[in-house]
């Protein structure tokens, strides 16, 4: 898949949703876990600095993880395992406690996720520079506008441009707002009601939330209708990228040239072609985000308090939809660069 990966991948959000990156996530939740704790007199201020001595400390067995994973299908229980093997005997009992695996491995998802969001605004508003740039430059020329690809009335470039800059407007303000109501701790122990931890659960949730930089939220283990959002937003970003895919690909082809790309892809056997690469692969990810967005959304079929088919179904999803959000932004600013509008 290497060489797919090069053609509509996208290393840097790949690197954010690595294993290396989540297990990062994960230690962060129990240290964090461990001094709000503290803080509030659920465990002793000691074992938390011994907690956070064996995080920093760490050394993950990957193929013992890896093995963990298969066999309970979260890579929790392995990993709370590892850890409590590099503490002394008196603090290995309170690691963990009071919390449940989908704490974790949903609090790290939020804390990839913040790292994600700022790659995401910087290339959104990117591309929304390099499309006013060209409607400075270019907007007061003619364009010939096609309504049901048949030629239409003459209209400007400005308005080509707008319809495809004003949806990415929007959906920058939307990352904005979901980064509010999205990005928050999961903290509910093994039923999600936090009885785990006594009377001291909303507490330590807050102090939790405080380090890790994330919002404060009631226990949503099972109620997935913000990740369902999440995915909604994605196909709507690949989507708008997608359509300026669609149009720079009529709008090349050689019998209506009203642009031109420099530097397009090449044939084996047609040396003359310039072909709309960039364009096509926005398509192609629209595409597949639209597909991967119906699936998502049957996730949020979680069967009482916890379902291990829907959070599965997750994971098989949405790094995929992250991904492709990632590589449409990378190549929507690729192909505006080669864009001439002459």
């Amino acid at each position: 898949m290497t060489l797919l990966s090069a053609l509509a991948g996208d290393p840097e959000i790949e690197s954010l949703l690595s294993d290396a990156a989540q297990l990062d996530a994960m230690l962060a939740f129990e240290r964090a876990l461990a001094e709000a704790s503290a803080d509030t007199g659920w465990i002793s201020e000691e074992a938390a600095a011994a907690i956070g001595k064996a995080i920093e400390d760490f050394t993950p067995d990957w193929p013992v993880l890896e093995a963990g994973m298969a066999q309970d299908g979260v890579v929790v229980p392995a990993l709370v395992k590892q850890l409590k093997a590099d503490l002394a005997e008196p603090h290995r009992t309170v690691l963990h406690k009071g919390a449940t695996s989908q704490d974790v491995t949903d609090t790290a998802l939020m804390l990839q996720l913040a790292g994600i969001f700022v790659v995401y605004e910087a290339r959104l508003t990117a591309v929304i520079d390099q499309l006013d740039a060209l409607s400075k430059e270019h907007g007061t020329r003619e364009l010939m506008a096609h309504t049901r690809m048949q030629v239409a009335l003459p209209t400007t470039w400005a308005a080509k441009l707008a319809s495809w800059s004003e949806p990415l407007r929007r959906q920058l303000q939307s990352i904005a707002s979901l980064r509010r109501s999205l990005l928050v701790i999961q903290l509910g122990g093994p039923v999600g009601d936090r009885s785990s931890f006594g009377e001291l659960g909303d507490a330590i949730a807050a102090r939790m939330a405080k380090r890790l930089d994330l919002g404060l939220a009631t226990p949503w283990q099972a109620t997935r209708d913000p990740i369902i959002a999440l995915g909604s937003l994605l196909t709507q970003v690949t989507g708008a990228l997608g359509k300026l895919g669609v149009d720079v690909t009529l709008l090349a082809q050689n019998e209506v040239a009203a642009v031109r790309l420099a530097g397009g892809g090449g044939s084996s056997a047609m040396a003359h072609k310039s072909n709309p690469v960039n364009a096509e692969v926005l398509v192609a990810l629209a595409r597949a985000n639209a597909g991967l967005s119906g699936t998502l959304a049957q996730a949020q079929l979680h069967e009482n308090e916890r379902s291990g088919a829907a959070w599965t179904l997750e994971w098989l999803t949405l790094p995929s939809m992250l991904i492709n959000t990632g590589a449409s932004l990378r190549l929507a600013q690729k192909l505006l660069d080669q864009l001439r509008l002459d």
